[in-house]
């Protein structure tokens, strides 16, 4: 298995630069890869015991793939294929499926580290190839959206950066666990770049612009697997270290909370969208145990929700009010947004059970109230107007392609926690999405508030930096 480990994370890498040499494979090699790591993730979910390769034992440099790995790659593989499969028709150059399969195996390598200097690696590498997809329209717009990206990455990585290297002058070891045990300065520094690389709490302003004005099938990988990279190191640090492991909880529930606030507000749909993925990254933190199978429900839900948005008549609500959308439109969103508020019959109820479950008393009570915020978030998509589609514009098959192995993989994997099926939690399920569909139909859908963008704006991404890092130091410090 360790062979098959090293072959694993070198395939995306040979796939990619082979794709420069030979680019009408182009499409052929992107799904074979990622058809390879959806493999390797269900290979690596049956077996019982961990797999663990020393790389540079000396400098505790590890690689170490588990459960929870298999389903944060299971996720990267699905939504790869999914973005690959839909973009199969669409004309997009070499370049792109590249830059994807690269981008597919950078994420890869960070779902199985477990020591700060190779994240590190995975995490730049990962960022680069992200930047690069978004640029590629190379409109005006494009490119200022992925050097923005890629500026605020960088500038959070340097402080992670800095952080390791305290790790390693305390305990000669770039381990996760080495956080233990070190300056309380190393904590803040590489937990604000993680922080700021996943999106988490008021770092996370600057995800909205960019998963909003990047082309759809881009948008579904970053919403879908490239924020995963940054919330999966927290969860495995909230798992080996139990000191970390509130603050990872408090920050997950902040994140919640901000991100549904902006939400239920939003007029535009990819930012609509992009806001609740900073709302569910927080869900995800918030029940380290149990992250890896909502990260999973999460993925193939928004994916499928972002590839939609790209194929609806406009992306503004008052015009999508006034002009219906293609019934058969309305149906992947109406399944992705059942499916994050966690209805019976989707793999996100049994997600959000799971969850729910897994909260420290202090949680318990915001979530559930966070539960009913996610539901009016995602009833602004559902209560959409809708008419048949003989009289709509056809769509494309790539988009069929894209979406359909999204909507079945959320109901075959339904099946993972099936005890979450009793009549408490159905009842409880229909009645927090029933309240969040009555609330924005009788208040939410009449109440109009513009939010200020001014914290999106980079010198305030970068001001945002320095508050996040004072926290983490009042935190570190405590």
């Amino acid at each position: 298995m360790n062979s098959l480990t090293i072959g694993w994370i070198a395939l995306p890498f040979l796939a990619g630069f082979t794709i420069f040499l030979i680019p009408k494979l182009d499409r052929y090699l992107a799904m074979l890869t990622a058809i390879a790591s959806a493999g390797y993730a269900l290979e690596l979910f049956l077996i019982e015991s961990p797999i663990s390769l020393e790389v540079l034992d000396n400098f505790g440099v590890n690689l170490f793939a588990d459960r929870l790995s298999s389903y944060f790659i299971l996720t990267n593989a699905l939504v790869t294929l999914a973005v690959t499969l839909y973009c199969w028709q669409s004309g997009k150059k070499a370049f792109f499926y590249a830059q994807m399969i690269i981008l597919h195996g950078s994420l890869n390598a960070t779902f199985i580290c477990t020591d700060f200097i190779s994240l590190y690696v995975a995490l730049e590498v990962s960022g680069i190839a992200a930047a690069l997809l978004i640029s590629y329209p190379l409109s005006d717009r494009s490119i200022w959206v992925a050097l923005r990206y890629l500026f605020v990455s960088n500038i959070a990585m340097l402080f992670y950066l800095i952080g390791a290297v305290l790790v390693y002058q305390t305990h000669h070891s770039f381990n996760f666990e080495g956080l233990r045990g070190s300056p309380p300065e190393a904590l803040a520094l590489i937990f604000l770049g993680v922080l700021t690389k996943g999106g988490i709490f008021v770092s996370g302003l600057w995800l909205p612009l960019t998963h909003s004005e990047s082309a759809s099938p881009v948008s579904a990988m970053l919403s879908g697997a490239v924020v995963k990279a940054g919330v999966f190191p927290l969860v495995r640090c909230a798992l080996l270290l139990e000191e970390l492991n509130p603050i990872v909880r408090l920050f997950g529930m902040g994140t919640a909370a901000l991100g549904v606030s902006y939400a239920v507000f939003e007029k535009d749909t990819k930012r609509l969208l992009a806001f609740s993925t900073v709302s569910q990254l927080g869900w995800i933190l918030s029940a380290p145990q149990v992250a890896g199978f909502y990260a999973l429900t999460h993925g193939l839900a928004k994916a499928t929700l972002f590839l939609t948005a790209g194929a609806l008549p406009s992306r503004n609500f008052k015009e999508l009010e006034e002009q219906p959308m293609n019934t058969a439109l309305w149906i992947p969103l109406v399944m992705g947004g059942l499916s994050i508020s966690g209805f019976p019959l989707l793999a996100g109820f049994e997600a959000k059970v799971l969850t729910l479950k897994n909260l420290l008393h202090w949680q318990a009570l915001p979530m559930n109230f966070l539960a009913v915020g996610t539901a009016i978030t995602l009833s602004k998509l559902i209560f959409l107007p809708h008419e048949s589609g003989e009289q709509s514009k056809p769509i494309p098959l790539g988009f069929w392609l894209g979406v359909i192995p999204l909507l079945g993989a959320l109901i075959v994997a339904n099946c993972i926690y099936y005890p979450a099926y009793n009549l408490a939690n159905i009842l409880k399920a229909i009645a927090v999405i029933g309240i969040g569909g009555a609330a924005y139909a009788f208040i939410f859908h009449h109440f109009s508030v513009k939010l200020p963008r001014i914290f999106e704006e980079f010198d305030h991404l970068i001001g945002v930096m320095t508050l996040i890092l004072l926290l983490l130091f009042w935190v570190a410090f405590q």
